[in-house]
């Protein structure tokens, strides 16, 4: 079953997740070599709100961000109009989804509950290294006069320290590594919330999914279990018309 919540009234978020009854069980990802005629269905099958247009970024492990100021779909029905080079989404246009894939990576959706201003993140172990959700912070402070205070934030499922082996050639940009017989694991989503903490953004607004998607790749695309697979998921975040 797909997660669907909401930070209040005013600010969604929803995540997707496997159904062995759809095309490619439900994959949303554009960009893999799957039929993107049955991938675009399943898009516009989601139960998502009427209205809502959708921003999808070309993710490229960067620490990039773009600031979303058009009410207009991109990269949803096609992937030569998503947002290029492009790992970070902003905005504080109202029914305007951002829109994150992923299949083990650290989707992180954070929203400004002052100002009204969301972001959408994809945190691979590059991204992560490189400070993307400290440079989407800054950049909400910077356009949107963004407070710290004021700051929540949802980690959507990724992989996690149980399951998340890397080499010491990734785990040398980190601090917080553990080690299980002679293997690096790390758990970018802690990495991550570690980072929003030390910014000032209290524990108690950051709430992280205890779900691995390696763990339970049965309900959520794992690139490590499935061995590279082509599908994805989708986090979505966005703002309800007042």
């Amino acid at each position: 079953m797909n997660i669907y919540n909401k930070f209040d009234n005013y600010a969604h978020y929803f995540v997707s997740t496997k159904d062995i009854n759809i095309p490619y069980q439900n994959s949303l990802a554009l960009h893999t070599n799957q039929n993107p005629t049955k991938i675009i269905q399943n898009r516009v099958n989601l139960n998502l709100p009427k209205g809502l247009n959708f921003i999808v970024a070309n993710q490229t492990h960067s620490s990039n961000i773009q600031i979303i100021k058009d009410n207009l779909s991109k990269g949803w029905s096609d992937e030569k109009s998503a947002i290029k080079d492009c790992d970070g989404l902003i905005t504080n246009l109202e029914n305007v989804g951002l829109c994150i894939l992923t299949a083990d990576c650290v989707p992180i959706l954070i929203y400004d509950k002052a100002n009204r201003v969301i972001s959408a993140i994809h945190a691979g172990w590059r991204g992560t290294k490189d400070n993307i959700v400290k440079n989407a912070i800054s950049q909400m402070i910077m356009n949107f006069n963004s407070k710290i205070e004021s700051i929540e934030v949802f980690i959507a499922p990724s992989i996690r320290d149980c399951c998340y082996e890397i080499d010491w050639e990734v785990a040398k940009y980190f601090d917080t590594y553990t080690q299980k017989s002679g293997k690096y694991m790390l758990d970018l989503a802690n990495i991550n919330a570690s980072k929003l903490i030390d910014m000032g953004i209290k524990s108690s607004n950051i709430q992280i999914s205890p779900i691995c998607t390696s763990c339970s790749s049965d309900k959520f695309f794992s690139y490590r279990k499935e061995r590279g697979c082509d599908g994805r998921f989708m986090s979505i975040i966005w703002l309800n018309k007042s």
